[in-house]
């Protein structure tokens, strides 16, 4: 797989990520007899780790590293927190924002 797809995915990923942290909230105003589920939270966080350890190994930037790895273990604690403790940290938005920025750097750094 290459590190450009990675990156869309990455960033598709991240996004859908983020759209889902800001919507559902406001769907739970809505009496439609939905509830949150931190496993919906887990399986982006899944999908976003194991996009990054893949990213990581081809690129030399420290700081792109450090960008991707500090943004999967906010989102990690984030999850882990509403996992044990169900409380909610803002510390997902940081990530998620992260990892889009790191994907985007990432992308336009490849040679077209």
């Amino acid at each position: 797989m290459k590190s450009k797809f990675l990156d869309v995915v990455g960033i598709s990923a991240a996004v859908l990520c983020m759209i889902h942290c800001i919507i559902f909230p406001l769907l739970l105003i809505i009496p439609l007899g939905i509830s949150h589920n931190p496993y919906i939270d887990l399986a982006f966080l899944s999908i976003g780790a194991i996009v990054v350890f893949r990213v990581t190994r081809k690129i030399s930037n420290f700081w792109l590293k450090f960008l991707f790895w500090i943004s999967v273990t906010l989102i990690f604690i984030s999850v882990l927190t509403d996992l044990l403790f169900e409380v909610h940290l803002p510390l997902i938005y940081i990530g998620a924002v992260g990892l889009i920025t790191g994907h985007i750097i990432n992308f336009k750094h490849h040679k077209h």
